[in-house]
This record gives structure tokens, sequence and C-alpha cells, in this order.
């Protein structure tokens, strides 16, 4: 700080230093500190304070840290399409696995082409869809035509 205001006023740092030296009363008693003081008239002085604060340990001190709010993070859709353990192809329930494509226009265009695990993930928007095994095995029996 005082090597910035001497380059700013052409000055050196022991003669920034020696001008605005000050001395403040502290609790821990008398505090060397560097300030910067602007009287106006009428009203109260500016003042910038640089130092003066005692670095004094509190040893009757009481830490009061609030306890952060408890926050609860919804589960995504998935978890709970996979915890319900029904088909969402045939409806059947059993145990189930994720069939996934890598994107939406790997499902191909709409129309009468579009095998009904397609039309039923484009609709949805999704690009997993929940079956059990025999469903899962049909959809990567029966490729997808007209696929972007």
């Amino acid at each position: 700080m005082l090597k910035t205001l001497g380059a700013k006023h052409k000055s050196t740092v022991n003669k920034m230093a020696a001008r605005h030296k000050a001395k403040i009363d502290t609790p821990g008693g008398l505090r060397t500190c560097f300030e910067a003081r602007i009287h106006r008239p009428g009203k109260q002085d500016l003042v910038a304070r640089f130092g003066g604060i005692p670095l004094t340990r509190d040893r009757n001190a009481i830490i009061c840290d609030p306890v952060p709010p408890l926050v609860t993070v919804p589960r995504k859709e998935l978890i709970y399409r996979l915890r319900r353990r029904v088909c969402e192809s045939c409806g059947h329930g059993a145990s189930v696995v994720v069939h996934q494509v890598a994107k939406l226009a790997a499902l191909g265009k709409p129309g009468p082409g579009q095998p009904g695990w397609a039309a039923a993930m484009a609709r949805k928007r999704r690009k997993t869809l929940v079956v059990c095994a025999a469903c899962h095995d049909a959809i990567h029996a029966t490729p997808v035509p007209n696929t972007a």
C-alpha cells in the first residue's frame, strides 16, 4: 500500500509511512496503523485505516457458527423409474434393465416405420427406457430405420 501511494505521489515509501502513520486506541491498548484522513467542514472526517487490529487471542470467545440447513436433493427421475421395477414397454413387473441411446436423433424419424419402443422414447423425449430382459432383447433385434 505504501509503495503504491509513494509511486502515485512520486515519493518514497519511508516518506509515505511517516506521513500516514497514526496511533489509535483499541480495547487492547494503543496500536500503530496507517490512516488517510480527509477533513470536511460541517461533517465527520472521512477515514481510511490500514492496520491497528489487535491480534491477541480471546480465550473467552464463544463460537456460534449456525448449523447449515439440511437441503434435500431430489432423486433423478431415472432412479424412480428403476425402483418401480416395471417394464415401460410391456408393463410386466420383473427385473428390469435400462436401454439407452446416444442421442434422440438415433431414434429415427416418427412415422409408421418407427418401432414402438423408439416412438415411446421420442414421445417422452428420453434417451433411456426401463425395460424387462425380453423387451430389451427385442429392442436390439429390431434396428431403427431412417436414423439421422
